[in-house]
């Protein structure tokens, strides 16, 4: 059996593109800011982020963190050394679905942001996240949210008689496989892979790895519509999360 190719260095350039220098717009406006929240690293830090692209995260940090950021992608890891030029952060290919070539104990944080979703045995990556964080070091793992966010399984959908904008999910607690096309609607455009799993499954691998949860975060977007529709589409927007954060710490 021909096993998927789940990197993301085929569809590269257009998501260097999407995402940018300092990360698409959910990343500048929700997900970093309410990252500071949950942990500041200090100086001195050692921080491993698994699943990093091209760096995004790692160059929000200050020279005095020691950064690892691996990825499964050469051509984000390349354009990931490209952009950040602090020596004491470095960037690895990795398949974090397998033994990382990291050290045991060393981190005092391992965080992966959007990432584990792409992963087909994203518990074997909770294992090594937990494997390289030191004992009493913390773990975050940030997702889109999987009881509101399953590609091709959850929508928008709305209620005319009672004037109300709700998610409608199809399925939740079945582990899936959905193909994502790149660039819908072009011929033989790149895919990529959703590996969807209930909250659950995150939890589970976090407690089997000995890292007990510690917080349990949901962001929701900060925009706001116009038109005669934004009461209900900003009502609905402020309900359903779009991003799910755990946080647990190594014992």
């Amino acid at each position: 059996m021909q096993l998927k190719n789940t990197s993301w260095g085929k569809v590269a350039p257009w998501y260097n593109k999407l995402v940018g220098s300092s990360g698409h717009y959910y990343h500048e406006r929700v997900i970093f800011p309410n990252l500071k929240k949950l942990y500041q690293p200090k100086n001195g830090d050692r921080v491993l982020d698994v699943g990093c692209g091209q760096g995004v995260y790692g160059r929000l940090l200050p020279v005095s963190v020691e950064y690892t950021g691996i990825d499964i992608s050469k051509e984000l890891i390349a354009e990931a050394k490209k952009l950040d030029h602090s020596k004491s952060h470095s960037y690895f290919v990795a398949d974090a679905t397998h033994a990382l070539p990291v050290e045991s104990d060393f981190y005092d944080l391992a965080i992966s942001i959007l990432a584990l979703q792409n992963m087909k045995e994203a518990s074997v990556a909770i294992s090594e996240m937990a494997r390289s964080v030191k004992a009493g070091g913390t773990i975050i793992v940030v997702l889109n949210h999987p009881a509101f966010r399953i590609p091709r399984q959850s929508s928008w959908e709305v209620d005319e008689n009672n004037k109300l904008e709700y998610r409608r999910l199809n399925r939740y607690l079945s582990a899936l496989e959905i193909p994502i096309n790149a660039h819908p609607g072009i011929k033989n455009s790149a895919v990529t892979w959703t590996y969807h799993q209930p909250i659950s499954y995150y939890t589970k691998a976090l407690t089997d790895a000995n890292c007990p949860i510690i917080s349990f975060e949901e962001w929701v977007s900060d925009k706001e519509s116009q038109g005669k529709a934004k009461r209900m589409e900003n009502r609905a927007r402020a309900e359903f999360p779009l991003f799910l954060a755990i946080v647990a710490t190594k014992v």
